[in-house]
């Protein structure tokens, strides 16, 4: 095995964990789906080859951007920001890492709703008309690396580790794989509904309402920690699933296709104003913590339309 290319190991190991999530989500899926849906639906190839294309190249579109990052950090913040953190027990790091890494998430998330350039390679996320673990997988490379990149901001600049440091990447690597495990089962194809945890911790209903197509658009940015959304007003959590997923612009099929989309002269559109109601949820499920109102609701399709209760402009889905 050591004998390989570092290329072809690594998609080894690549196909390895594919088929660890296979084994635990396609069961799952099988016997606890919103909707039943085939294993090999459409756009399952695209999604398989944009698992194996942007793993294969996050480090290295990631790497240029993080050593500047690193060089700015070491060069403008004060020694004593990771001197005090470095202080800390590991577990600390850990929590403190999870809640920054976090934060630096929704917030590079929330902006790829809000800015069009940045909904140009978003687009092709949700443009899936599903919800199953593999749908994690469909991002633009440019998509996933900037992402990826906000979310290690926070990180490097309070000194809790940096990528390029091999001794300090524990907790960066640490919750970047929780995120990654995280956002499979956050898209997966499960009416589970877990009381009290969703508080904590996002769940496939709370990410399922950031990828509907007709119902409250601009919500549910956080990947893992669902009451980000709630101190900044983007949380959303009915006794309802979404009624349908995806985008009202015409995604091409092809993977190289979607590829060259966002350069494309029209970006891709958000989705149309429309009325309808949510996928009534199953009776047997756990009571929820945020019981807001499941009448129709009107959608507005331009970025920054959208408004909250209490009359702030929020994004597009």
């Amino acid at each position: 095995m050591s004998s390989l290319p570092p290329i072809l190991l690594e998609i080894f190991w690549l196909a390895v964990w594919l088929l660890v999530l296979v084994v635990i989500f396609v069961p799952l899926e099988r016997l606890f789906a919103v909707r039943p849906a085939k294993i090999f639906r459409k756009g399952i190839g695209a999604d398989l080859a944009y698992y194996f294309l942007t793993s294969l190249l996050l480090s290295i579109l990631l790497s240029l951007p993080i050593a500047l990052l690193v060089w700015t950090v070491q060069r403008c913040v004060p020694a004593v920001v990771p001197e005090t953190m470095r202080s800390l027990p590991l577990w600390a790091r850990m929590v403190a890492g999870l809640v920054a890494g976090e934060t630096g998430y929704y917030w590079g998330h929330r902006w790829c709703h809000e800015f069009p350039f940045l909904w140009r390679f978003h687009a092709i996320h949700h443009s899936a008309e599903h919800c199953d673990f593999m749908v994690s997988s469909r991002a633009h490379p440019i998509d996933l690396v900037f992402g990826r990149f906000c979310m290690l901001v926070p990180m490097v600049v309070l000194g809790l580790g940096s990528p390029m440091d091999r001794s300090g990447s524990t907790v960066p690597l640490v919750v970047s794989l929780i995120g990654t495990f995280w956002g499979f089962f956050i898209h997966a194809n499960l009416r589970w509904r877990l009381g009290p945890i969703e508080w904590l911790f996002s769940t496939p209903a709370f990410h399922h309402w950031h990828h509907t197509k007709s119902g409250p658009i601009n919500r549910n940015y956080a990947s893992t920690l669902p009451w980000l959304d709630r101190i900044f007003g983007t949380h959303y959590l009915p006794n309802e699933w979404p009624a349908d997923y995806g985008i009202k612009a015409k995604m091409p099929d092809s993977l190289i296709d979607q590829l060259f989309y966002p350069m494309m002269p029209d970006p891709p559109s958000t989705p149309v104003s429309v009325t309808t109601e949510p996928l009534p949820r199953d009776a047997d499920s756990a009571s929820q913590p945020d019981q807001e109102p499941t009448e129709a609701v009107d959608v507005v399709s331009e970025p920054l339309e959208e408004k909250s209760a209490s009359g702030a402009s929020i994004t597009p889905n």
